[in-house]
């Protein structure tokens, strides 16, 4: 019904948004998109026009099209540089391009900015600074701190695998 009805009606943006997104969810990709360009060259509002970006973008990257899908997300990022959604689908994308330190640190970011988990929260500063470089380290200068904690590893290890009462 709702080909039928943007095919009478090829300038309606919205009604080939909606279009669109009834074939995502049938699993429907690859004739999904032809809706969405559709959509998106007409009139949306600034919402629907974020939802209907990400979902070109996502469906891009679920048919292995990594290139188009982090082109439409980065347009996507760059108009709605606040939408949380765009920023999980671009990591993801990020990933598949084989950008998968640009993805964690996007999603660590992304974690402190909108967790309201009590642990993330208490941990929001130290996940702030580790998502800039998330490959960074500072391994102890000697060899002797390095045992010793290596060491210490293993007695820990120990220790959690008798538990509590040491049984």
């Amino acid at each position: 019904m709702l080909v039928a009805l943007a095919a009478l009606h090829p300038q309606d943006a919205a009604l080939n948004y909606e279009t669109a997104c009834v074939h995502d969810s049938l699993g429907l990709e690859s004739e999904a998109v032809p809706y969405y360009r559709a959509a998106l060259s007409g009139d949306l509002p600034p919402e629907t026009r974020c939802s209907a970006l990400v979902g070109l973008g996502s469906t891009y990257r679920t048919l292995g099209m990594f290139t188009e899908s982090e082109q439409v997300l980065l347009t996507a990022k760059s108009e709605f540089p606040e939408a949380a959604s765009v920023d999980v689908f671009l990591a993801m994308t990020h990933h598949n391009l084989g950008h998968s330190r640009q993805a964690v640190e996007a999603l660590l970011r992304l974690l402190v900015k909108t967790s309201s988990d009590p642990g993330i929260q208490a941990y929001g500063r130290a996940i702030s600074f580790y998502a800039q470089d998330i490959d960074r380290t500072w391994p102890p200068e000697d060899e002797t701190t390095v045992r010793r904690l290596r060491r210490e590893s293993k007695i820990d290890r120990l220790v959690q695998q008798q538990g509590p009462s040491g049984s």
